[in-house]
């Protein structure tokens, strides 16, 4: 069952690289770099749930590699120099909100909250559309706590397949 949902990590399609210009938007690979440096420093014990189509496991375990686990994050960065201007963005004093202008783009949300300069949770909503099957991902992490990833795919010839980690950590 993880295996499908770990699946897309294979199939990672080669790097742009930046120019070296100011990023236009938040920068999840570099935070999400940083978290994984963190994170696989403290070493912490999660409580993990994995359900696959409403069967559940939950356990207790130490992730071996937080870079794999929070890849779907990551995955969902938006400073591609050819979406510069694809993502409408509006701030107030606690979060910023960056919503896609156009329907082919795979990340469709990303909201960062802060308290104090600080982020206190990112949630991202990624949605693939085509004429054999649709993907829709909802993300949720807050900082030293808890990380959730939803999915939920539908495949023309397959039937739908409904995914859910979630993860929290013990401190």
């Amino acid at each position: 069952m993880l295996l499908l949902l770990c699946g897309s990590y294979a199939c990672n399609k080669p790097e742009i690289k930046e120019t070296g210009a100011e990023l236009q938007y938040f920068d999840l690979k570099g935070y999400f770099g940083k978290q994984d440096t963190l994170l696989t420093k403290q070493n912490p014990e999660v409580n993990k749930s994995v359900a696959h189509n409403g069967d559940t496991e939950s356990k207790k375990v130490r992730i071996a590699s937080w870079k794999k686990e929070l890849n779907l994050f990551t995955e969902s960065d938006i400073n591609k120099p050819a979406w510069k201007q694809s993502y409408d963005v509006q701030s107030n004093a606690d979060s910023t909100v960056y919503k896609a202008k156009f329907p082919e783009l795979k990340t469709r949300e990303i909201v960062v909250r802060k308290k104090a300069g600080q982020v206190i949770e990112i949630a991202i909503v990624n949605n693939t559309h085509n004429i054999l099957y649709n993907t829709s991902e909802k993300l949720v992490y807050v900082p030293n706590a808890y990380y959730s990833i939803e999915k939920n795919q539908k495949v023309k010839v397959m039937g739908a397949n409904n995914y859910r980690i979630n993860g929290s950590l013990i401190n």
